[in-house]
């Protein structure tokens, strides 16, 4: 949107430039060159008022925080061509006079020129609302864009925290596996140790059922 209005502003800004220069040139003028200069600059100002109606349109819809300083832009634009409208209205009624015995003439040429204006005016509109169309089917894919960009990025996130937490699972695993591995050890040092306590009773059992037995045959004999 906010090409469209860069769009529009230069062509304001060239039409606003034509009508100040015809203007200019409408005093020294007469005759039917007068008569088509003034044509052109109806032509002119309604094609002004038609784009800064569009700029409007297109101001409404953009975002409120952008809104204050287009409108601004905005009114400027209508404050300038209120003054061209007031000049060329001042210049057109000094030669008013010039004109006024060519007018019956040339009546059937005004009203053919006027028709030509509206139809042009409605050809341009049209391609100013395909260009708007246009934009706008744009900027709906670029939502979509970022829509799906965002998604994206917002099921990465989910997938990284999955990861992260799987990571701390197996931490934890390896830490309960290695307190097992400690405990295994520990419970087989403790049964060696059983072991060797319980053949050292053993062979002292042993000794003293030896001990026993040679001095039982030692007093027979």
């Amino acid at each position: 949107m906010a090409l469209l209005i860069e769009m529009y502003e230069q062509q304001y800004g060239v039409l606003t430039a034509d009508i100040t220069s015809k203007i200019g040139k409408l005093p020294s003028t007469s005759g039917s060159e007068k008569r088509n200069l003034v044509s052109e600059l109806d032509k002119h100002l309604e094609e002004c008022n038609e784009l800064l109606e569009q700029m409007d349109l297109e101001v409404r819809e953009m975002k409120a925080s952008e809104q204050p300083r287009l409108r601004t832009r905005l009114e400027s634009y209508r404050v300038e061509l209120g003054r061209l409208q007031q000049e060329f209205k001042r210049a057109r009624s000094a030669t008013h006079s010039d004109n006024f015995s060519d007018s019956a003439d040339h009546y059937a040429e005004a009203v053919s020129l006027n028709e030509e204006q509206k139809q042009r005016l409605l050809d341009n509109s049209e391609r100013l609302e395909r260009s708007g169309n246009q934009l706008n089917t744009g900027y709906q894919i670029l939502l979509e864009t970022e829509e799906i960009g965002s998604q994206v990025m917002r099921d990465l996130h989910h997938q990284r925290e999955t990861i992260q937490k799987s990571r701390a699972r197996l931490r934890e695993t390896d830490a309960e596996l290695n307190r097992s591995s400690r405990l295994v050890q520990a419970i087989i040092a403790r049964s060696l140790q059983h072991r060797f306590i319980l053949l050292l009773i053993g062979v002292g059992f042993f000794l003293v059922v030896a001990v026993g037995i040679y001095i039982s045959a030692t007093r027979e004999s």
